[in-house]
């Protein structure tokens, strides 16, 4: 068995990378098992420095092959692609800075008469074998936030990429093997979904880590065996809040960066956009003029702003979303049709009724929905009533309505003056509610994916 990867703007294929079956995947897992059991073997905080750092000078390297991988498999434009294998690289590098950072801590004992003559004190030791699912649309950057803590940690790591981008995964893989990682400590463990959830599920698993939609999320965490830890981070309906008077030409070039960036594929893309009744129009009409300059077309040519949808399925589904909306009241401001099998015009829709599936589901494609309000409070209470939330946004030149913003959007996350698909690698990253389970970011999974062991010293007393 066999998956073809193919360019999702031309449909090419691009390679073929062989499955692994359940036989392999098994030998796999015993293998990480009896790795972790042998204390005496555990790799050394100094040799997984050593092993990330060359990771990331090779990586540096090649880095411009990475991102023509990234626009080949994936569709990111190449302007985007370069940044993420930035961030890929630097992310490697805060695997290295969390080992120097963390650490274990003093836990005082002489509070109460019973702790009195013990020292306390705590360390950090892998939590065991490691199983990571990823997600297509950063298909590097996503894999070393996954697999860069696990080897950080100290965790063997089996990991199955979206089959539709598996190459950045392998190349990230094999970097790590020719830095000096053993390769039965991480394992690129391509596979179909049944022997997915067979390993996912699998009791010599200790952490799952997924990334990807919250149906199969939230369903593989139900069948988890007991004592598996996991961390899931799925995806939202980002709303953002823009007050009254605000600059508009810098809050437009915002909302267009964090609602088409890679097409809209992004779990914190802007979606729903809520603005003062009385500019709406005039809002409308200044996004349509942004919109329309916006480069769509091939991933791989540098002025490229809007790549293809990763699957021609999914263009489908988003030109249906789209006429749903317009049929049952919304008015179409700008795009709203296919350009190709796999492009689709950014679109931006006004006032979509709340039934309609893009005020309602995460649209996950180049459409962003704008509400007029009269209400502040009412289009926070609009904005909160999804079963999502994971990162808001406001845009205010008032302290007063920007902090209450902060402190009434459902969100883990509120950014102020920004768009909502602001992300930097070392910040905490956690979906709430259907939105995900856990907190992500590099040193906040290292901590997911190692123990705080505690000793406690019972000194005797002197002898008299």
């Amino acid at each position: 068995m066999k998956t073809i990867v193919h360019n999702p703007f031309d449909r090419e294929p691009v390679a073929e990378v062989p499955l692994i079956d359940w036989p392999q995947i098994d030998e796999w897992l015993n293998e990480a098992q009896l790795l972790h059991r042998d204390r005496h073997g555990w790799l050394a905080v100094h040799e997984r420095v050593a092993i990330l750092r060359r990771a990331a000078d090779i990586m540096r390297e090649r880095a411009e092959d990475l991102a023509l991988q990234i626009v080949r498999e994936g569709g990111k434009p190449l302007v985007d692609a370069r940044v993420e294998a930035g961030r890929a690289i630097n992310s490697v590098d805060l695997c290295v800075q969390a080992l120097s950072d963390g650490g274990g801590h003093e836990i005082p004992m002489d509070l109460t008469e019973a702790g009195a003559g013990r020292t306390a004190y705590t360390f950090r030791e892998p939590i065991g074998p490691v199983v990571a699912i990823s997600a297509f649309n950063h298909p590097l950057n996503l894999i070393v936030h996954q697999v860069g803590p696990a080897v950080a940690a100290g965790c063997p790591v089996l990991i199955k990429p979206a089959l539709e981008t598996p190459l950045s995964c392998q190349s990230f893989v094999s970097i790590l093997h020719e830095a000096g990682l053993p390769e039965a400590w991480c394992r690129f463990a391509p596979c179909g979904n049944d022997i997915a959830e067979r390993m996912v599920t699998d009791p010599r698993t200790e952490f799952f880590s997924f990334i990807g939609s919250a149906k199969i999320g939230w369903m593989l965490r139900s069948k988890l065996a007991p004592g598996t830890r996991i961390a899931l981070e799925h995806g939202g309906a980002a709303p953002v809040i823009v007050d009254s008077g605000v600059e508009r030409a810098a809050v437009i070039a915002s909302l267009l960066k964090g609602g088409f960036y890679h097409s809209g594929q992004v779990c914190v893309s802007v979606q729903r956009v809520y603005v003062p009744a009385a500019e709406l129009k005039d809002f409308a009409h200044d996004v349509r003029r942004a919109a329309e300059k916006l480069v769509v077309g091939d991933p791989a040519d540098a002025e490229t702003q809007c790549g293809p949808l990763i699957r021609t399925e999914e263009v489908d589904r988003v030109e249906r979303w789209v006429d749903e909306a317009i049929a049952a009241g919304g008015t179409l401001v700008c795009g709203g049709s296919r350009l190709s099998d796999t492009l689709f015009s950014p679109t931006v829709i006004v006032d979509p009724p709340d039934s309609a599936k893009v005020s309602q589901e995460e649209i996950f494609g180049p459409v962003i929905c704008v509400y007029g309000y009269d209400d502040i409070d009412l289009a926070i209470e609009q904005a909160n009533a999804l079963p999502y939330a994971f990162q808001a946004a406001v845009f205010s030149d008032r302290l007063s309505i920007a902090n209450h913003c902060i402190q009434s959007l459902a969100g883990s996350a509120v950014m102020v003056n920004d768009h909502t698909a602001f992300r930097v690698d070392w910040m905490p990253f956690a979906g709430l509610r259907r939105s995900g389970l856990g907190v992500g970011g590099i040193p906040y999974t290292m901590a997911d994916m190692s123990i705080e062991k505690m000793a406690v010293w019972n000194w005797p007393a002197a002898a008299s």
